[in-house]
């Protein structure tokens, strides 16, 4: 399964961005052959407007199907959802422990955004 995880780089060890929308980078994680696929997400970081919308976009056509972040807005989490990704938010720690717990089923999926729009 790909996950995709909010970070700062695209490393085992970078710790999780808490932001979505505006993250760093998305670090796409393959599961089954750990390996590791950076988005950079400069658009997302420097859009005026849309950045949850664009980052919804680019996490769906990477075929992820969860998200690991800390908050997630409300626009884009109707994206995602509307997409087949399945959201976590309130996610700590590093882009390795992030997925070890969502493999060890420690994180329960959010079942609706967890701030407002334009959440910075």
């Amino acid at each position: 399964m790909k996950v995709a995880v909010t970070a700062e780089r695209a490393d085992w060890d970078a710790p999780v961005d808490p932001r979505f929308g505006r993250a760093m980078a998305f670090v796409i994680v393959d599961t089954e052959s750990r390996t590791l696929e950076m988005i950079d997400n400069a658009a997302g970081r420097d859009a005026v407007q849309g950045a949850g919308i664009q980052a919804a976009t680019a996490i769906c056509r990477a075929g992820a199907k969860a998200l690991l972040t800390g908050h997630c807005g409300p626009k884009a989490f109707s994206a995602l959802a509307a997409g087949g990704v399945t959201v976590y938010t309130g996610v700590t720690g590093t882009v390795a422990e992030a997925v070890d717990r969502l493999e060890r089923g420690e994180l329960a999926a959010a079942a609706a955004s967890d701030v407002a729009g334009h959440w910075a």
